[in-house]
C-alpha cells in the first residue's frame, strides 16, 4: 500500500516555499501515523495531550538531529484543586525524568540513541536501540560501538486513575549475553499545603517491577513506570500498566467501531478518528458529574457555554458515547440551574467541579449557544426523557434572546463566542443565527414531544409579550406587570413582581392545582 502524507490540519497554508518537507505517514498496520524517520532531515519537535478521567498529560517531544529521543511531560490533575479555585486551579507539574537514563548494561549506561520507529495510535510507541560500551575511554578510545539494545516504550493515560503509565521492553539485540540493571526509583514532589483546597498533594514518579537480569541474545525483559498523584492524606494508586493499556485499548476499540468515516482520502479518515477520540477522551470525573473540558493545559474540571454546550455535545449522539452523553446532559443540568425570573445572563462557563463560574467576558450569546447545543443534542439523541428535562433550559434561553432582540431582529450580547477576538459589536450575526437555528430545532422538539401554545404555560411582563400571552394556554403576569398585559382577558395576576419570586409562586400554584 501506497503511503500517503498526513496532513495534521485541515486548512492549507501557501508559503513561498513549497519544498517543506511532510513528517509523518499514514500506518498501514495500524489506524495511526508513523514519524517518518528515514527522510527526518533535522530534529524534529511536537507534542501531544491524551487524557483519562482522573488526569491530563501534554507530552512535549523532540526527536534530535543524531536520533535520540527526549521528552517533557506536563502532568495535569484537574480534581487535585489549587488555590485560588478558579478555572486553572489543576494541579499541574512538569516532569523530565529520563527513564532510560537510568538503566545500566553490564555496568555501563546507555549511549547512542538511535530511534527507529514512532507512531502515534491513540497511545505513543517509540523503539530505540542502544548502544553500551567504554567508548573514548583509555583502549576503547575510536572504537565503534554497535547496538546492543532494544527498547520499546508505549505512553498513555489510566483511562480512569489519577496515573500516566509508561510500559518498557527490552531485548538484547547483541550477539553475547548482556546484565541488564532496572533499579529502584521514586521521585517525589510534596506541593504546600496552603497552595492546595485539601491540603498538601503528592506528586510522584516510580519505577515498578525493579531486576536485574541477564538476557541472552533475543531474550526480552519488561518493565513499566507511573507518574501520578494523590492527596497527602491518601495513599497512592496501585497500578498495573499492561492492565490500564488493555483497558486504554479497549476505549480506543469503542471509539474506532462507531461514526467511523470513509471517504476517498485516507487521510482525512484517519484525521477525523483522531478528532473522535481526543473529543471522548477528554471527560473528567468531577465531584460535579462527568465534564468534558478543552485541556490544553488550562481548561479542566469545567464547562463552556461554546466548547461544550454548542461544539461537542450535540456531537456524542451520534458517536453514540455513553460518557459522552451522560457529561452532555450533565452540563446542559448544571448550566440549568442558573435559570432566573429577571432574564440575567447565564454565566459564561461554570467551573472547578461546578462549584464557581467565570463570567470574565459578560454576555457572549452564550443563552443562543446553549439553546442550540441543547436542542441539537436532544434531536440527535431522540430520547424523549432527555428531550422533556431539557425542555424548560432551552425554552428559557430562547426566551432570553428573544427579550435580547434589537429592532432589526439581531440579538444583543456583550461580546460573541470568540469575546472580541475580532470586532462583532453589542449585536452580532454569529449568536443571532445560533438562536433562529435553536428556534427551528426547538419546532421540531415541540413537534415530536407534542407540545403546542395550548400546552405552555407563559409569565410575560410588557408589550413584546403580547402575542404569547394571548395564545398561550396559561397566561400570567407579575404584578409590575404593564396595563396592557394585565388586560390580556384569563390572565393570571400574581402577587409577587419579577424578580421577586413571581415564577415561583405561578409553579407554586401548578403544583397545587395538580394535587387537587
Amino acid at each position: 500500500m501506497m503511503k500517503r502524507s498526513v496532513l495534521l490540519t485541515f486548512v492549507c497554508i501557501l508559503f513561498a516555499n513549497l519544498s517543506a518537507q511532510v513528517h509523518w505517514n499514514l500506518s498501514d498496520k495500524s489506524n495511526g501515523i508513523l514519524l517518518d524517520l528515514p527522510n527526518l532531515k533535522q530534529a524534529y519537535s511536537d507534542h501531544i495531550e491524551m487524557s483519562g478521567e482522573q488526569m491530563s498529560f501534554v507530552l512535549r517531544w523532540n526527536v534530535t538531529e543524531d536520533k535520540a529521543f527526549m521528552a517533557e511531560r506536563s502532568l495535569v490533575f484537574p480534581m487535585l484543586r489549587t488555590i485560588p479555585n478558579n478555572t486553572h486551579a489543576s494541579l499541574m507539574q512538569r516532569v523530565k525524568t529520563d527513564i532510560p537514563s537510568l538503566i545500566s548494561v553490564n555496568g555501563l549506561h546507555l549511549q547512542r540513541e538511535q530511534v527507529v520507529d514512532l507512531e502515534i495510535d491513540g497511545s505513543l510507541r517509540v523503539v530505540s536501540t542502544f548502544a553500551v560500551g567504554k567508548a573514548n575511554v583509555g583502549l576503547g578510545a575510536g572504537k565503534v560501538m554497535l547496538p546492543t539494545l532494544q527498547m520499546e516504550r508505549i505512553i498513555y493515560p489510566s483511562p480512569t486513575k489519577p496515573v500516566m503509565c509508561e510500559l518498557y521492553n527490552v531485548k538484547n539485540i547483541s550477539k553475547k549475553p548482556i546484565t541488564v540493571l532496572v533499579p529502584e526509583f521514586s521521585q517525589n514532589f510534596t506541593t504546600r499545603p496552603e497552595k492546595g483546597v485539601d491540603g498538601s498533594y503528592i506528586i510522584r514518579a516510580e519505577i515498578l517491577n525493579p531486576t536485574t537480569k541477564v538476557l541472552q541474545p533475543g531474550e526480552e525483559l519488561d518493565f513499566s513506570a507511573v507518574f501520578q498523584a494523590y492527596r497527602s492524606t491518601e495513599q497512592k494508586a496501585v497500578v498495573d500498566p499492561v492492565e490500564e493499556l488493555n483497558h486504554r485499548r479497549g476505549f480506543l476499540k469503542n471509539i474506532d467501531e462507531n461514526l467511523v468515516l470513509d471517504t476517498p482520502d485516507d487521510v482525512i479518515d484517519r484525521e477525523f478518528r483522531f478528532a473522535k477520540i481526543r473529543a471522548s477522551e477528554s471527560i473528567f470525573k468531577t465531584k460535579g458529574g462527568y465534564m468534558h473540558a478543552p485541556g490544553g493545559e488550562s481548561y479542566y474540571a469545567a464547562i463552556w457555554a461554546n466548547d461544550q454546550a454548542e461544539y461537542v455535545n450535540p456531537f456524542f449522539p451520534f458517536l453514540g458515547y455513553e460518557v459522552g452523553n451522560e457529561s452532555a446532559l450533565n452540563s446542559f443540568k448544571i448550566f440549568a440551574r442558573f435559570m432566573n425570573d429577571e432574564f440575567k445572563p447565564i454565566p459564561s462557563s461554570i467551573i472547578a467541579e461546578g462549584t464557581d463560574i467565570w463570567n470574565g467576558a459578560g454576555d457572549r450569546g452564550d443563552a443562543a449557544m446553549i439553546a442550540y447545543g441543547a436542542s441539537r443534542y436532544v434531536l440527535a439523541k431522540g430520547d424523549k426523557k432527555a428531550a422533556k428535562e431539557l425542555w424548560p433550559l432551552i425554552e428559557w434561553c430562547l426566551e432570553y434572546c428573544k427579550k435580547n432582540l434589537n429592532s432589526e431582529g439581531v440579538v444583543l450580547s456583550d461580546t460573541d463566542e470568540l469575546e472580541g477576538r475580532f470586532p462583532a459589536g453589542e449585536a452580532n450575526l454569529c449568536t443571532s443565527s445560533l438562536y433562529y437555528d435553536a428556534l427551528l430545532s426547538a419546532s421540531y422538539i415541540c413537534k415530536e414531544l407534542g407540545i403546542t401554545l395550548e400546552n405552555v404555560c407563559f409569565v410575560g411582563d410588557d408589550v413584546n409579550d403580547l402575542d404569547l400571552l394571548q395564545h398561550a394556554g396559561v397566561a400570567a403576569c407579575p404584578a409590575n406587570a404593564v396595563a396592557v398585559v394585565k388586560a390580556v382577558p384569563g390572565i393570571i395576576h400574581l402577587t409577587k413582581n419579577g424578580g421577586d419570586g413571581a415564577i415561583r409562586e405561578l409553579c407554586e400554584m401548578i403544583l397545587e392545582a395538580k394535587k387537587a
